[in-house]
């Protein structure tokens, strides 16, 4: 089986991080309430649903497509009744699957992987494409994950996080990838509480669940440090899916270790 990293992990930046010079009213470690204090955190746990997964099949991308509308539709229900539960507004997710995404698609600077995910905050899309690195073994847990981690970037912009983050201010280099990875590792426990409000997921056990969280591989010797190492990242969404709270999904007050 073979997934790329950087398509599930090292794509999927929002369009909303700013990078900003340093100023004197710089605060680090993160202050911003908007951040640290925010709602999500208050709301408790998501509610325990099903969801019901259609089959994919190997080279086969219109069933991958219609996988993910799947899930996306479960997590639109769930993150809907949770949000407008707590007083809070929502606005549904947009999808569009491509066979190339644009370089330079919601000011990204999009890869040459065959296979990517992205999440444009200017329109609330998420948008997919699907090549060999992700059909030619799919694996469907990947595929839930994926979808359920991506659309945290959602939820960030749903609840305030996303604008937050757009006016957050940096010093140093490390200090703004430090920034970038606690956005990242939010969205992999939010879609690992997604995991947990949904489990077991047809006749999965936790050897499944094990079996997956093997196929994590974050940021490696030379990379640019951005997404946190793999056990940072198995961490995080470990700690989604042991509470199935997204309050335990508060990286913006985390020690700098638990974000490496």
């Amino acid at each position: 089986m073979k997934l790329l990293k950087s398509a599930a992990l090292a794509c999927v930046l929002t369009a909303s991080l700013a990078v900003t010079a340093p100023t004197a009213a710089a605060a680090y470690p993160v202050k911003d309430p908007k951040l640290t204090k925010n709602s999500l955190y208050d709301m408790g746990a998501l509610p325990m649903t099903t969801c019901e997964e259609p089959p994919v099949k190997r080279n086969n991308r219109k069933l991958a497509r219609a996988y993910l509308n799947a899930v996306i539709a479960c997590l639109e229900d769930t993150w809907e009744h949770h949000l407008w539960n707590a007083g809070m507004r929502y606005e549904k997710v947009k999808v569009r699957h491509m066979d190339r995404i644009p370089k330079n698609y919601c000011g990204f600077d999009v890869g040459k992987e065959d296979s990517q995910a992205w999440y444009c905050g200017r329109n609330g899309t998420l948008v997919f494409q699907l090549g060999k690195g992700w059909l030619d073994d799919p694996y469907d847990l990947w595929l839930f994950d994926t979808a359920a981690s991506m659309y945290g970037y959602h939820v960030q912009k749903q609840v305030g996080i996303a604008t937050a983050i757009d006016k957050l201010r940096h010093g140093k280099k490390a200090e703004y990838y430090e920034q970038e990875r606690r956005e990242s590792l939010q969205t992999e426990c939010l879609g690992g509480a997604f995991i947990k409000s949904v489990w077991p997921i047809g006749n999965r056990t936790t050897d499944d669940w094990d079996e997956f969280l093997d196929l994590f591989v974050g940021d490696e010797p030379g990379d640019e440090r951005r997404y946190g190492k793999t056990s940072t990242i198995k961490m995080w969404i470990k700690r989604g899916f042991a509470t199935g709270d997204p309050g335990a999904c508060n990286t913006w007050t985390a020690p700098s270790s638990e974000v490496a």
